[in-house]
């Protein structure tokens, strides 16, 4: 009898994710005569039995295509499962619901194809009894274990557009600007996206900025006839014994705090401040859509035939990861230990610095 094998696509979408159902779908096929099905939402369709097979043909012309064919979802946490009774929201655990139906179907191993969030549940059902593996997509780049996860370059591409875009208007105006991007913990995004699109002041989760700094640095453009300012910071950026600002708090979420409107909030201050016109963009979902870049393309093919070798050598309880651009193994336990933040003196940071970017501390 042919081995079974299930994928699913859990937490927030992003470009990429069918370029790995794909490789795994196809390789599995074409190397091993695997079967394949697909949970549907993520592990909402692992608490509910809603799946599909994956044949050949369903995923072919799927690889540049953005977002998921299987759908995902960032609430249904079979551990902490939320439901609605009445007017509140109650949690409860469907752990065993979801082994009963990994068991039911006969799957010889599931594929999570997550952020940190989604793969520390699957690190969970491992401890269940039930053979996983894991492969590290999201925007934020923070997954511990890997130098790099899929998504993120094409969430740089977007954003530095966007910010290459802002800047004729900003010259235009001589407005101060600033660019909000995703990242609750980690500013990995506003980062590279800054360095790459000139951002003069990029403020991040993990350096806490001062405002007084910022607004001294404001100033000394404007003096040096320097007429306008891009500021890029990260949702989660927060200032010196202040705290993080919160949009909204969705009670029947994993993540229940939802970060949002920093750019505001930085923008009205700076313009008290200054006397200089701000204006705030909110980069948002547009950080998610959209067709893969290349080097999505390359790294979700990878990583996607990469996880078959690992089920079909019984790797199990572990996560596909690249470490000096070689792909390595990472058990689970790994991953569950918490983010990967930017370091303070990382390599891109001290260049950043070197030509005259603020990180406004």
């Amino acid at each position: 009898m042919a081995k079974r094998i299930a994928i699913l696509t859990g937490g927030g979408d992003c470009a990429g994710l069918n370029a790995v159902i794909r490789a795994v779908t196809k390789k599995a096929i074409l190397e091993f005569g695997y079967e394949v099905y697909g949970f549907e939402d993520g592990y909402e369709g692992l608490i509910k039995n809603s799946y599909r097979r994956l044949e050949f043909n369903d995923v072919s012309g799927i690889l540049t295509l953005g977002g998921t064919i299987l759908g995902t979802s960032n609430k249904a946490n079979p551990f902490k499962y939320a439901f609605k009774k009445g007017d509140q929201v109650i949690h409860e655990d469907r752990s065993q619901d979801v082994l009963h139906n990994y068991e039911d179907l006969d799957i010889d191993c599931l594929v999570c194809i997550g952020g940190d969030g989604t793969l520390t549940i699957a690190k969970k059902l491992a401890d269940l009894g039930m053979n996983v593996v894991g492969v590290p997509k999201t925007i934020d780049n923070d997954i511990r274990g890997t130098d790099v996860t899929f998504g993120f370059d094409s969430a740089v591409e977007i954003v530095t557009e966007g910010i290459d875009r802002i800047h004729s208007t900003a010259q235009s105006h001589h407005r101060v600007m600033i660019v909000e991007v995703m990242g609750r913990t980690a500013g990995w995004i506003a980062l590279h996206a800054g360095v790459a699109g000139g951002g003069d002041i990029l403020l991040i989760p993990e350096i806490p900025y001062d405002l007084n700094r910022v607004v001294e640095r404001v100033l000394l453009r404007s003096k040096k006839g320097k007429r306008f300012s891009i500021i890029v910071v990260a949702e989660g950026a927060k200032p010196k014994d202040g705290d993080v600002t919160i949009q909204r708090i969705v009670k029947d979420s994993a993540e229940p705090v939802r970060l949002g409107g920093i750019s505001f909030v930085l923008g009205q201050q700076i313009e008290e401040a200054t006397h200089l016109e701000t204006r705030s963009v909110v980069m948002g979902h547009l950080q998610r859509g959209g067709d893969p870049t290349a080097i999505d393309r390359v790294l979700a093919t990878r990583l996607g035939t990469r996880v078959v070798d690992m089920i079909e050598n019984k790797e199990f309880g572990q996560m596909v990861g690249v470490r000096c651009q070689g792909l390595v193994n990472v058990p689970l336990d790994e991953v569950a230990k918490g983010a990967r933040l930017v370091s303070i003196d990382d390599p891109l940071i001290k260049s950043a610095r070197s030509i005259g970017v603020s990180f406004g501390d």
